[in-house]
């Protein structure tokens, strides 16, 4: 019987979540690594209320690795449509806030909320500091925190992200340091750029220790672009912007890429709703590349939206342990 190893995955959102669900079925242990500068929605109102770290991403992964019981994965992602004070919450949210409280610390509750969940592996914030996500544009301007940086309105153009930074500077997690170092495989995305994968990349500590981890590193490659974000972004752009981050040209060593075309309707609707594209990956471009290129059909079939299967995306990542 082969020897488990260890994936650690990096980054936030929907992207993180179905990466995680579809890797928790297999044998190897996890850990996901995910940013603490999310401050929109319910997230921000806890935040400032209760000066408590951003929970939903954290929500969004503990989620994912929980055990099959449906009703606590939904009781988890339950969000209230009305009664005041309660709308726009999430269920999952509030349960990590009061947790903190009767714990003492956000790590605790994270801790406590994944036996809750029964999850296969470790959620972890990349880290304890509360800090808030500004981005400089190439026009000059700048933008303070990840959801208005999130969210551009329809119809509304802005200049490209020329970088962002995170205020104040954070410190890492030593549990997040620890599982980077000792991973068999590092997971970049997918997930928005600048606002899910980015920012772990910023926290003091984070960066070095992927350059120094002796792990297979993978990026995988967003499917669609995102307006206000990564506008006109090829593949190329997304491994710049990583390397850029992570201080470093010869990091990476692995890039899984969707080759397959979403339905039609479908896309129409995100060009039309949200200006966005199709990442376009010309196989002849890549050729001689120094990475290892995964590159199939990874979009989900199913649903209304244009994301990675998940099921195809851990089938792809888990070639790289073998």
């Amino acid at each position: 019987m082969s020897k488990r190893k260890r994936i650690v995955v990096i980054g936030g959102g929907t992207g993180v979540f179905t990466v995680l669900s579809g890797l928790k079925h297999s044998k190897h242990k996890l850990a996901a690594i995910v940013t603490m500068a999310d401050d929109g929605g319910s997230t921000g109102i806890l935040r400032e209320e209760f000066g408590i770290l951003p929970p939903g991403d954290v929500r969004r992964a503990l989620v994912a690795l929980s055990h099959d019981e449906k009703t606590l994965a939904d009781l988890f992602t339950y969000r209230f449509e009305e009664g005041r004070g309660f709308e726009g919450h999430s269920l999952g949210n509030l349960l990590l806030t009061a947790l903190e409280r009767i714990h003492g610390s956000f790590d605790k509750a994270v801790d406590e909320a994944g036996t809750i969940l029964g999850i296969k592996g470790q959620v972890i914030p990349v880290t304890f500091d509360r800090v808030k996500l500004l981005a400089y544009l190439e026009d000059g301007k700048m933008i303070s925190g990840e959801a208005r940086i999130d969210n551009l309105k329809k119809n509304r153009k802005r200049a490209g992200i020329k970088r962002v930074i995170l205020k104040p500077a954070a410190r890492a997690n030593k549990k997040a340091v620890k599982a980077i170092l000792e991973a068999d495989l590092i997971v970049l995305g997918p997930g928005d750029l600048y606002t899910s994968i980015i920012p772990n990349l910023l926290v003091k500590g984070i960066a070095g220790a992927i350059r120094k981890s002796h792990a297979s590193k993978a990026l995988v490659i967003n499917i669609m672009t995102k307006r206000g974000e990564t506008d006109k972004f090829q593949v190329k752009d997304f491994v710049y912007a990583i390397e850029r981050y992570l201080n470093s040209n010869n990091i990476l060593t692995h890039l899984v890429v969707n080759t397959a075309y979403p339905k039609k309707e479908i896309f129409n609707k995100y060009h039309n709703a949200e200006g966005a594209d199709l990442v376009i990956f010309d196989p002849a471009v890549w050729s001689k590349s120094k990475f290892k290129i995964l590159a199939g059909p990874l979009i989900r079939k199913d649903g209304k939206f244009i994301r990675h299967d998940p099921k195809k995306l851990a089938q792809t990542l888990l070639k790289i342990l073998k």
